[in-house]
């Protein structure tokens, strides 16, 4: 995706292109992020975690972006670097709009008022401004006729973006083995998880090293059978693991108030049964999204 634009005189006008301006402002608000929050050591557990993780490797990825584009380095690799960008756009968008989500729910409603809170504060509105960059690079791209090509430009490839990021999410909220630990139902629950995240990242990476041509069928037929394999397996997630979570008779805890934990306010803790909650809400959304990809997938398998 050149970033540069050449005016009447023929010299290049690389500030002139929205996308520079998108990244300038998308490595400020990331980077005042996770240095409001680092000055403070305001992201102690997991959820404080995942949200620096989030902040440090969009910044970091932005700056390689703009120096690559900048410098014109992308020349040696352009089947690559043809769709990286908004690949990257896409993946940033979600982590940014997660940690917005995740770090005031989860961490800063328990800080009491002071200089860290209000650091804290602080952060998640540059989270928010900085998922609006990602969002309009994005909305930007997308508008411009062959700007994208091949997989990224249809539906099922912005739903893998989503099912993987959706993946990672739980995979934060499952961090903790006790969730799940010497339970053979929800440990299959783990696996579809890891699985299906294995399969979707492969898809993603061999159309962006442009490796479909490798496979002995058609890639529009795989896509479609990961595509089926991945919501027969969400579809028995969905079922074990509200089932083995919230049902009594399995071993569950039907209400909150029965996870004693969960009465205490802790700004390090997020309490077994809101994990268990939001792991349940998490897959019912991938399902939806892999169901979504399986329709788009299948059709022109079928047409």
């Amino acid at each position: 995706m050149p970033v540069t634009m050449t005016s009447s005189s023929g010299s290049p006008n690389i500030l002139g292109s929205p996308e520079v301006l998108c990244r300038l402002l998308q490595l400020l608000s990331t980077c005042l992020a996770f240095s409001l929050v680092a000055s403070v050591d305001a992201y102690v557990g997991f959820s404080g975690d995942w949200c620096m993780f989030a902040w440090c490797f969009c910044f970091a990825v932005t700056l390689i972006i703009i120096v690559v584009e900048l410098g014109g380095l992308q020349a040696p690799f352009p089947l690559f670097w043809r769709n990286f960008p908004i690949i990257y756009a896409y993946y940033a968008t979600l982590f940014c709009f997660s940690a917005s989500i995740i770090y005031p729910t989860t961490y800063v409603q328990f800080l009491s008022h002071g200089r860290t809170r209000g650091h804290a504060i602080a952060a998640t509105v540059f989270s928010c401004i900085a998922c609006v960059a990602y969002a309009t690079e994005v909305a930007s791209t997308r508008a411009q006729p062959g700007k994208i090509t091949g997989y990224m430009a249809t539906v099922p490839g912005l739903l893998k973006v989503v099912e993987t990021v959706v993946a990672c999410i739980i995979f934060v909220f499952i961090s903790d083995p006790y969730l799940y630990k010497y339970k053979p139902a929800l440990e299959w629950c783990v696996a579809v998880y890891a699985i299906c995240f294995i399969l979707a990242t492969v898809a993603f990476l061999m159309n962006l090293f442009d490796f479909t041509n490798a496979l002995p069928i058609p890639f529009p037929s795989f896509l479609s059978g990961l595509a089926l394999l991945s919501v027969l397996f969400y579809a028995s997630a969905m079922v074990l693991w509200p089932l083995y979570q919230f049902n009594e008779r399995y071993g569950g805890f039907p209400e909150r108030r029965r996870d004693s934990l969960c009465s205490i306010s802790h700004v390090n803790y997020v309490c077994a049964w809101d994990r268990r909650l939001a792991v349940a809400i998490l897959t019912a959304i991938n399902l939806l999204a892999y169901v979504a990809d399986l329709v788009y997938s299948a059709h022109p398998v079928f047409v």
